[in-house]
C-alpha cells in the first residue's frame, strides 16, 4: 500500500542566501538541534554593524532569517564561532570578535549579549582583535589573537583570562587550537609558532616566511591528523601546508589559484582533504593523501567550483561534513561536495 506520508524534498547541491549588505564573518553551527544553520557578519566601514543568523528551510527548500536573530555589532566582526556542541549540553552561544571577545547568547526568538571581554587590564579600550578559536575539548576556553602582538586565552564561564602571552614580534593574524592545551599562531613577522599552556615561557617556530617579514594570515589546524598544519601569505596565491614534526620546510605547497587565497579550512572528517579559496572567485578541493611524495609540476585539485565573485570566506561543516559554505560579496552560498 502505497504510504501518505512524503518524502523529504531531495537536498538541492547548492544553496544561496542573499544578504543586504557584503559579508566577512561566516560560519556554521554545529548544534545536532540546528542543522544547516549558520551565522553572517556585515563588513560595512561604519561603526554599525550586523550580524544575523540564518537557517536553511527544508520545506521551502531556501534560507531563511528571522529578524529576531538579527543584531547590531559595533565594527565588523573579524570572526564569528558557534560554541562547539554539537551534543547541545549547554546554551547556545556564538562568539564574535571586533574591537573585543563577545559571547552573545541565542534564544528562540532573541539574541542577547552574554559577555564583553576586554584583554587589556589597564584601559577600558581593548586592542583591536584579528581572529579567535573556539577550544573543541574545553568549551569553556577562548584563544583571541590581536594586532597588539599578544594572545589571550579567556574561561568564558568565569569571564577571566587564564592566560596573555606576547606570541610574536608583530600583530598576530590568527589562531588554531591543536588541542586541550595546545595552540598555534600566525603573524605579520612571518612565522607560525606552536605554544603549550604548560609551558607558557617557550614557543616552538614551526615555519618562517622565506622572504622576511612577509605576513602569514590564517592557519588551519588539522583536526584529524594535528601533525599537520596549513597557512596562508599576505597577497600570494600559495598555500603552505606544514608537518609540525619537520619544521621549517613546507611537505606541501598548493599552487592552482589565479588570485590572492583568502581561506583555508581542513575537512573535519577526512585527515588528507582541504578546500581553500580565494580572489579568483574559486573554492578548490584537494586531496593531500600522497602528500609524502613529491609530484611533478605540482598538486591538482579534485574538485573546483567558480562563484560569481571573489571569495572572502569558507568554512567547512563539522555536523555536515559534505556541505562546505562560502561568502561572496552580499551571497552566502552552502555547497555539497
Amino acid at each position: 500500500m502505497a504510504s501518505d506520508a512524503q518524502e523529504p524534498a531531495k537536498r538541492a547541491e547548492i544553496y544561496t542566501y542573499d544578504a543586504n549588505w557584503p559579508i566577512y564573518a561566516m560560519n556554521w553551527s554545529v548544534r545536532k538541534d540546528s542543522q544547516f544553520r549558520l551565522g553572517i557578519g556585515s563588513f560595512l566601514e561604519d561603526y554599525r554593524n550586523m550580524v544575523q543568523i540564518v537557517q536553511l528551510d527544508d520545506e521551502k527548500n531556501k534560507f531563511v532569517a528571522d529578524s529576531r536573530l538579527c543584531f547590531e555589532h559595533p565594527y565588523p566582526t573579524t570572526k564569528l564561532m558557534f560554541i562547539p556542541d554539537k551534543e547541545c549540553q549547554r546554551p547556545d552561544l556564538v562568539a564574535t570578535s571586533g574591537d573585543f571577545l563577545r559571547i552573545w547568547q541565542v534564544g528562540e526568538d532573541k539574541v542577547e549579549l552574554k559577555s564583553l571581554l576586554n584583554n587589556n587590564k589597564n584601559s577600558e579600550f581593548c586592542a583591536p582583535l584579528t581572529s579567535f578559536d573556539w577550544n573543541e575539548l574545553e568549551p569553556k576556553r577562548v584563544g583571541t589573537s590581536s594586532i597588539d602582538t599578544t594572545c589571550t586565552i579567556w574561561d568564558i564561564e568565569k569571564e577571566v583570562v587564564d592566560t596573555q602571552l606576547i606570541a610574536h614580534d608583530k600583530e598576530v593574524n590568527d589562531i588554531a587550537w591543536g588541542g586541550v592545551g595546545v595552540f598555534a599562531s600566525v603573524s605579520a613577522d612571518g612565522s607560525v609558532r606552536v605554544f603549550d599552556l604548560r609551558d607558557k615561557e617557550h614557543s616552538t617556530i614551526i615555519y618562517e616566511s622565506p622572504q622576511p617579514d612577509t605576513p602569514l594570515l590564517r592557519l588551519g589546524w588539522n583536526k584529524q591528523d594535528p601533525r599537520y598544519m596549513a597557512t596562508i601569505f599576505m597577497d600570494s596565491v600559495r598555500v603552505v601546508i606544514l608537518d609540525i614534526r619537520l619544521p621549517t620546510l613546507p611537505v606541501a605547497e598548493l599552487q592552482r589559484h589565479q588570485g590572492t587565497v583568502n581561506a583555508i579550512a581542513w575537512a573535519p572528517h577526512s585527515s588528507c582533504h582541504i578546500c581553500t579559496a580565494g580572489d579568483d572567485s574559486q573554492a578548490l578541493i584537494w586531496d593531500l593523501s600522497n602528500m609524502s611524495q613529491p609530484i611533478d609540476g605540482g598538486l591538482d585539485p579534485i574538485l573546483a567550483y567558480t562563484a560569481k565573485a571573489e571569495i572572502n570566506q569558507l568554512q567547512w561543516s563539522s555536523s555536515q561534513t559534505d556541505w562546505v559554505a562560502i561568502a561572496f560579496a552580499s551571497k552566502l552560498e552552502i555547497l555539497r561536495v
